[in-house]
C-alpha cells in the first residue's frame, strides 16, 4: 500500500541541488529560473505521490493514524504545497525584477532571490524530516489482500500467536519470552488445495478499555475491526505467558461481543498443561496445530 512512497530529501539537500543545477546556467535569470522550479517541482510532487488519506481502506487509514498520525502528515503536506508555491512567486518576482533592471549587473538580485529560496526552505526543514520519517514508518506496514481467506490470530501477550504463524506459513515475526515482542502486524501465506491463504499476526492484548489500550494494541484492534475472515483466538491455559487464565478468558468474551467476525479459541502449550474445555495445540512441538489449521481452513470455506 506504501511502497511506492518516495524518500523525503533535507531541505539541505534540495537547495543544493537546485542550486548546483543553477550554477550551469548562462545568465542570473536563468539560475533564478532553474532553482526555483526544482525547488517547485521536486515539494509539488512529493505532495502528490503521497496518498489521499480520505480514499485508503479504513484498515490502513486507521495504521497510518495510529503509527505516524494522519492530521500531523496532512498538516505537513500542506506546508510542503505552501512552499512549493513561495518558490515560484518568488522566482516569477525575481525573473520580473531582473527583466525590468536597468543595472547591467543582476548577480544582487539573483542573490536575494537565492536567500528568499533558501528561507522558505528552512522553515520547512521540520516537516521534511517528518515525512521522511513517517514514509519510513509506513513503508513497513505490511500489504493486506482483502480478496484472500484470511486468519486474525489474537490474543494475550506471549501466548504464541507469532509461533503459530511461523508454524504454518513459514513467516519469521520476532519471537521472545517477554510480553509485546510483536511490535505490528506481521502476514504470512500458506496454500490448500490450490488456494492461497493469508494469516495475520497481531500484537498482544490485555483486557482493558480502548482508551487504555497502547499504540500496540491499537493495530491489533484496527485489524479486528477492518479486516475480514475468521480471528484464532489462543489461550495459554499454563499462564506461562505471564498472564491469568480468567483475564485471557474475559478478554475472549469482549471480543465475542465486539466483533462480527467468527472467533475460534484455541488453547496452545498442551505439551505443559491440557486444557479439554476447548481445542488444544502445542505450536513448540507441533502437536495439533495441523487440526487448527483445517478448521481454519473449513471456517473460510
Amino acid at each position: 500500500m506504501f511502497e511506492q512512497l518516495p524518500t523525503v530529501p533535507t531541505s539541505q539537500e534540495l537547495l543544493d541541488k537546485a542550486f548546483r543545477r543553477a550554477s550551469r546556467a548562462e545568465d542570473n535569470e536563468s539560475m533564478v529560473r532553474n532553482a526555483g522550479n526544482i525547488i517547485s517541482d521536486n515539494l509539488s510532487n512529493l505532495v502528490r505521490k503521497f496518498p489521499s488519506f480520505e480514499s485508503l481502506p479504513p484498515f490502513y487509514r486507521e495504521m497510518a493514524d495510529i503509527i505516524v498520525g494522519v492530521d500531523a502528515m496532512r498538516i505537513s503536506l500542506s506546508r510542503l504545497a505552501w512552499a512549493s508555491k513561495q518558490a515560484r512567486q518568488i522566482t516569477r518576482d525575481s525573473v520580473g525584477k531582473m527583466k525590468r533592471s536597468k543595472a547591467q549587473d543582476s548577480t544582487p538580485l539573483r542573490k536575494a532571490a537565492f536567500g528568499r529560496l533558501s528561507s522558505v526552505m528552512k522553515s520547512i526543514e521540520k516537516d521534511l524530516a517528518f515525512l521522511n520519517d513517517a514514509r519510513n514508518m509506513l513503508r513497513k506496514m505490511p500489504t493486506i489482500d482483502p480478496a484472500l481467506p484470511t486468519v486474525l490470530i489474537a490474543g494475550y501477550p506471549n501466548v504464541g500467536k507469532s509461533s503459530f504463524i511461523a508454524k504454518v506459513t513459514g513467516a519469521r515475526p520476532e519471537i521472545a519470552s517477554y510480553p509485546f515482542t510483536t511490535r505490528g502486524i506481521y502476514v504470512g501465506h500458506f496454500y490448500r488445495d490450490d488456494q492461497k491463504y493469508q494469516v495475520v499476526d497481531t500484537p498482544g492484548l490485555l483486557d482493558r478499555p480502548m482508551d487504555e489500550r497502547n499504540e500496540i494494541e491499537r493495530q491489533t484492534m484496527a485489524a479486528l475491526n477492518h479486516l475480514q475472515g475468521v480471528v484464532l483466538y489462543i489461550l495459554d491455559p499454563s499462564e506461562h505467558c505471564g498472564y491469568p487464565l480468567q483475564s485471557q478468558l474475559r478478554l475472549a468474551e469482549d471480543l465475542k461481543s465486539s466483533l462480527e467476525l467468527p472467533i475460534v479459541m484455541v488453547a496452545n502449550k498442551a505439551d505443559i498443561l491440557r486444557y479439554e474445555s476447548i481445542p488444544g495445540m502445542s505450536t513448540e512441538t507441533g502437536q495439533g496445530v495441523n487440526d487448527v489449521l483445517e478448521m481454519l481452513v473449513s471456517l473460510l470455506k
